[in-house]
Order: C-alpha cells, then sequence, then structure tokens
C-alpha cells in the first residue's frame, strides 16, 4: 500500500493552511474542526524513530499556537511512537479506518442514476454541510476547507430546488480520495450517497484514475456497509492521540 501517496493526497484535499515536514512525518496546522487537517502523520508505518522528532513536531504546532495532535496507524511498526505519546501523557481515541476501492468496482456497484458533479460547489452544495443534523460550525469549516482543495470535483443530487446529497472527490498522487461525504436527514436511506459515489467515480474514471481511498470512523456502521458495496475494503485503522484538555 502506498501509504505516502494517500497520506499527501488526504492533505492536498483538506487543504490545512500551513503543512511542516518532519523528517518522514507531516504535520498539518489548521485551527479548525477537521482533525485530519490538525495533526501529524507518518508517511511510512515503520519510520525511523526517536524522541527528538515529537520534540520537533510539538515545536512545530506550538509556533503556530496549536495544541499538538498525531493521527497513527494502528500497526506494530508505530509501537515506539505510541509509547513515546503515552509517556508524554497523550491518550487515544475516534478508531477510523481508510478503505480503498477502485472506479470500476464502484461504477459496477451503483444503482440509479448518478449525481451531477461540477469543479466548483454552489449555495446549495454547502447548505447541506449546515443543516438539520449537523454542527453548523463545523459544517462551514469543512465547506472552507473541501473548496481550498487544489484539485477536486464536487458532486450533488438535486431534487427541485434543493441540493439534498453531496460529496467531494480530490485527485491527487495517482488517487482519488473521497470527502464530504453528507446526506439531507429528511432524505437518509434513500440511495442518495450512493448515487453521489457513484458521480465521483465517473469523474475519476474521466481522468483516468481508477484508485479511489476514503477515511470512515469504525463506529459509523451504516456508511461503512454503503462503503462495502461499493468495493471498498480496510487498509489500515488509526487513532488521533492528543493531550486531554
Amino acid at each position: 500500500m502506498d501509504v505516502e501517496a494517500i497520506e499527501r493526497a488526504t492533505l492536498a484535499a483538506v487543504a490545512p493552511r500551513a503543512v511542516a515536514e518532519v523528517d518522514d512525518w507531516l504535520v498539518a496546522l489548521e485551527p479548525g474542526t477537521i482533525r485530519r487537517a490538525k495533526s501529524a502523520v507518518p508517511l511510512r508505518h515503520d519510520p525511523a524513530f526517536s524522541p527528538e522528532i515529537l520534540d520537533r513536531i510539538e515545536a512545530a504546532f506550538a509556533e503556530h499556537g496549536l495544541e499538538p495532535a498525531f493521527r497513527l496507524a494502528d500497526l506494530p511498526g508505530l509501537q515506539p511512537v505510541r509509547a513515546e505519546l503515552t509517556r508524554r501523557g497523550y491518550g487515544f481515541e475516534q478508531p477510523t479506518l481508510v478503505k480503498v476501492s477502485s472506479a470500476v468496482a464502484m461504477l459496477a456497484a451503483a444503482r440509479g442514476e448518478p449525481a451531477n458533479v461540477s469543479d466548483a460547489p454552489d449555495a446549495g452544495w454547502a447548505e447541506v454541510f449546515t443543516g438539520e443534523g449537523f454542527d453548523p460550525a463545523d459544517g462551514a469549516n469543512r465547506v472552507a476547507a473541501l473548496t481550498r482543495s487544489p484539485d477536486a470535483v464536487y458532486g450533488g443530487v438535486r431534487e427541485g430546488d434543493r441540493t439534498v446529497g453531496v460529496g467531494v472527490a480530490a485527485f491527487g498522487y495517482g488517487w482519488a480520495s473521497v470527502h464530504g461525504m453528507r446526506t439531507d436527514i429528511s432524505r437518509r436511506g434513500q440511495g442518495l450517497a450512493g448515487r453521489v459515489l457513484a458521480g465521483l467515480a465517473g469523474a475519476a474514471q474521466a481522468r483516468g484514475i481508477d484508485r479511489v481511498f476514503l477515511q470512515v470512523e469504525e463506529g459509523n456502521a451504516p456508511a461503512r456497509s454503503l462503503y462495502r458495496r461499493f468495493g471498498f475494503k480496510p487498509a489500515w485503522r488509526y487513532f488521533y492521540w492528543s493531550r486531554p484538555a
């Protein structure tokens, strides 16, 4: 698995305001609410490690007035990092899966008309993120970040004058990555997310890109079921590490 390409593509998609590189690590420096955009992540799952590397990463966060945070795969090669973070008082939470599929497999699983896809989001697309059932501040932050993505397309399903299902595909490092999947609370369970995935897969295929990845919280059973149907298989699991407030 091309860990470095996936991690670089992830940060390109969520577009933190600054990214530092410390040895084999990317340090995302963003004050917003997207945790992927405000944590440090290794570019390998077996990096060379010394505590001094964590000192430098923590200093990068401090320079930007941010609390340090890490995103670590739950794999043996990162055990020395986890042990040192534990020693420094960090705890971990929010198990999340990185899952991979292909545009071909996604299109084969599609049902119904694919979502419309455009190069820029409109107001209706953004409104889904701040609608009923979503945190408005977090939604606004995600809209701002995803619309900063340097190479992305925006999928949306409209009914009349309303957009009721949305998602984003960002392209980079040989991958398409899916982000920002949201469905209007009144229309869940009606196949809209699948139509969005189909539209995004078609956009990837039109660019000659077949490899697709996404990230989903381990406890989100409905989303995991949907992604499984579209051919997504687990690549690795990670946790966020931070110090208690």
